[in-house]
């Protein structure tokens, strides 16, 4: 972190692009709900920390969980609420505890990559249908608005988590089809409040650099592979 050459320049101008959008946004579209441009912040520095393996982007995704589960509940979004602060959240907390008891060669800055088992697989796969099938009765006694892309985004959310639990390049694309779901319901949400324009765009930011984490996480495993 101490060296000017940590980031690549590609990632300095991923992390600046997706910062001065974020803000543009914000002046254009909001300009009151600064706990929501806080966090859309908090996200972004996350992810460009996380494509890089390092454990202090598990830090920030703990701090936006929080932040984004304030702002769902405002929004009357309980799942997201829920999901968040009753599963990603904590689910992150387990996820630091794991990058930092495995770190690349001593380097605390970069986790050592893990290869999925077929057993991490069919655990997933079983977990996330009782995650789901379970949630998707709690949202509906708590009249969860747009119940149905609430309990999908759980379900993906779940996935995401899981695979970054175990250290997997996959945990990304887990990322990038939560991101998608919830871009449709901040969409849905527009209809009614149009400063959400500015979370839905912190979205698409998110997407972006989830599709580079996971890129960027492929070659760290390939280069980790060859140095033994």
């Amino acid at each position: 972190m101490k060296k000017a050459s940590y980031f690549t320049k590609g990632e300095l101008i991923l992390w600046l692009t997706s910062v001065t959008v974020i803000l543009a946004s914000f002046v254009l579209f909001d300009r009151s709900n600064y706990l929501a441009l806080i966090a859309s912040l908090t996200g972004t520095t996350a992810l460009i920390l996380n494509a890089k393996g390092n454990p202090l982007g598990q830090v920030l995704i703990i701090i936006f969980g929080v932040l984004y589960g304030i702002i769902s509940y405002s929004s009357a979004y309980y799942g997201e609420m829920i999901t968040y602060l009753g599963m990603s959240v904590p689910m992150a907390v387990f996820s630091l505890i794991s990058w930092l008891k495995n770190p690349y060669n001593g380097n605390k800055a970069e986790v050592k990559i893990a290869r999925l088992k077929r057993a991490d697989i069919a655990v997933m796969l079983i977990l996330t249908v009782i995650v789901t099938v379970a949630f998707y009765f709690i949202l509906k006694a708590f009249n969860t608005a747009n119940l149905l892309p609430s309990t999908v985004s759980v379900s993906t959310s779940f996935i995401a988590v899981y695979l970054t639990y175990k250290r997997s390049p996959y945990f990304a694309l887990g990322y990038v089809a939560n991101d998608l779901v919830l871009i449709v319901l901040w969409i849905i949400a527009d209809n009614t409040e149009a400063s959400y324009l500015s979370v839905i765009i912190c979205f698409v930011i998110f997407l972006a650099n989830d599709i580079y984490t996971y890129v960027n996480w492929l070659k760290i495993r390939k280069r980790q592979s060859s140095e033994g």
